[in-house]
């Protein structure tokens, strides 16, 4: 059996461990008494994955039928797919989106369904790529559908629209209009964290940005005890989701969920020694990692990054379950905490996270300050479950070389955020009340996003908001190695060495500190009691 993860305190035989920084890595040595939170040994997957997707299908979860019961000649058929902001890194092909979509194709196609449509399910991200959709859902699926009937969905196009409605909280509900009119919406998903999927899927990935104000905005993101923890009343943003879900079931609009789940299998043979513990390195892992490591450090910013961009995940499949909306989501989060979780007594004055290269918004692209701002304490710093790994008012020292860098094709609005808003503010709720309604219906970033390869107009808000709660749960901020001008502009500290980064947080946490270090990826969820 795969072995659970754990947590190791440092002592005198610890070795150097590894931490990510950007588009590189690092050993370091951590002070004796910390805490290293590891995550699980990776599942293993499925053997016969066509199999288990038919047997998905044909036998649902909840009050669903079996999907070729569901279809009928004459029907309207939309199904969405997850974007490019899932899973990450991109798995080795072929995608498991390819996989379902072949079946329920072929299914449909059995029944007589002509009116066939699928949607990349982008919300407010921008458009994927026609070589990034090819990836995504294969060969015969992309010459078959591409361009007229496989398509990004766009947010900000009104006709393209339709109002469902109101929760009782006042929250509009507006989504496509093709999926809402359709006989039946099929939705294939890839479940990498635990607030994946569920009615997320299609009330957010299909939704305009009349909707997506309402749950992603700065007292939503304040009071969602943890993102990563779904149970009612922990994640003010999940319940806002959930409530949206329920009235499009309640409106009538149908939808078949199909949910997956993947192991921790994150990185290729070649960089193998990162999937590991560190005192079980080989000889060959050794190698690989310094040879990996000296060509890293040597190479140009060019080679480097395109490195990493090649990078592709050999993803195992360990569950597919499909039916009915929270159904099939229970069995999902069930699985991706059979993966995940890791049991951790008790928090630390001071959080050590390295953030990697990659993040949700930037695959194929920059990782900009905002988006490491996003990916530390939007994501890696709310991996956790019940409360956070670091207390209230502790510190929290990241490694990341946070350049002042931006990808104007992609990020054309982040660029504005980052010389306009946050020259201005840091604080979540003053950019939100001054400036969020200027950029989300700016026409020129409305024009970028619909017609280029451009992020939302509004989406620099939202991911600043996303570590509003990070942001505000921690005492103190500092970046290790970072860029001096891009760290004060996002308002945090920098130190040149993780000892001179204990030292700055004394300050604020004391002169004996305990610590922990989040030792991610492979990704994880820390089950704090």
């Amino acid at each position: 059996m795969p072995r659970p993860g754990f947590v190791l305190e440092v002592d005198e035989r610890t070795p150097p461990l590894m931490v990510h920084q950007g588009e590189g890595f690092r050993m370091q040595k951590l002070p004796l008494g910390t805490r290293v939170v590891y995550a699980p040994d990776p599942l293993p997957g499925m053997k016969n994955v066509v199999g288990a997707i038919r047997h998905a299908l044909e036998h649902p979860t909840g009050d669903s039928k079996p999907l070729p019961e569901l279809l009928v000649p004459g029907m309207k058929l939309t199904i969405a797919i997850d974007d490019i902001s899932l899973p990450l890194p991109p798995m080795t092909t072929p995608d498991i989106r390819q996989r379902i979509l072949e079946q329920v194709i072929e299914l449909a196609a059995r029944k007589g369904v002509e009116d066939i449509e699928i949607i990349v399910a982008t919300a407010l991200h921008r458009r994927m790529t026609a070589d990034e959709i090819r990836r995504a859902v294969g060969e015969r699926v992309y010459r078959s559908f591409y361009p007229k009937q496989l398509y990004n969905f766009d947010a900000e196009d009104k006709d393209a629209l339709t109002h469902i409605g109101k929760t009782d909280q006042g929250e509009d509900v507006e989504i496509s209009k093709r999926a809402a009119d359709s006989d039946l919406i099929v939705y294939v998903n890839i479940n990498l964290v635990a607030m994946d999927g569920g009615h997320k899927s299609v009330a957010v990935g299909l939704a305009s940005y009349k909707s997506l104000k309402h749950h992603h905005n700065v007292e939503t993101m304040l009071h969602s005890k943890s993102y990563m923890d779904p149970r009612e009343g922990h994640s003010a943003i999940n319940d806002s989701v959930v409530r949206m879900g329920r009235l499009l079931a309640a409106s009538g609009v149908k939808i078949f969920q199909i949910e997956t789940t993947l192991n921790s299998e994150t990185f290729p043979k070649n960089l193998g020694f990162l999937n590991k513990r560190e005192w079980e390195w080989s000889t060959y892992d050794q190698g690989l990692m310094y040879a990996a490591k000296k060509g890293n450090d040597m190479a140009p910013p060019r080679v480097r990054r395109e490195f990493f961009r090649r990078i592709e995940a050999p993803y195992k499949l360990t569950s597919i379950q499909a039916g009915e909306v929270e159904a099939v989501h229970d069995l999902t989060l069930a699985n991706v905490h059979k993966q995940q979780l890791v049991e951790v007594n008790g928090q630390s004055d001071i959080l050590i996270l390295g953030l990697p290269y990659i993040g949700p918004y930037n695959v194929n692209s920059v990782l900009n300050p905002i988006l490491v701002h996003c990916l530390g304490l939007g994501y890696l710093f709310n991996l956790y479950r019940n409360k956070p790994l670091v207390r209230q008012g502790g510190a929290v020292i990241m490694f990341h070389p946070v350049p002042w860098e931006f990808d104007q094709v992609k990020h054309p609005s982040y660029i504005d955020f980052f010389e306009e808003v946050l020259a201005e503010t840091t604080d979540p709720a003053t950019m939100e009340s001054k400036f969020e309604e200027k950029y989300a219906t700016d026409p020129w970033y409305q024009h970028l996003y619909r017609t280029s390869h451009a992020y939302h107009g509004v989406h620099p808000f939202y991911m600043w908001y996303w570590g509003a709660h990070g942001r505000d749960h921690a005492g103190d901020v500092i970046f290790v190695g970072g860029d001096p001008k891009s760290v004060a502009r996002l308002g945090y500290r920098r130190a040149d060495s993780l000892r001179d980064a204990i030292e700055m947080a004394k300050d604020t946490v004391g002169q004996s500190p305990t610590m922990t270090y989040f030792h991610a990826p492979p990704l994880m969820i820390a089950d704090v009691r």
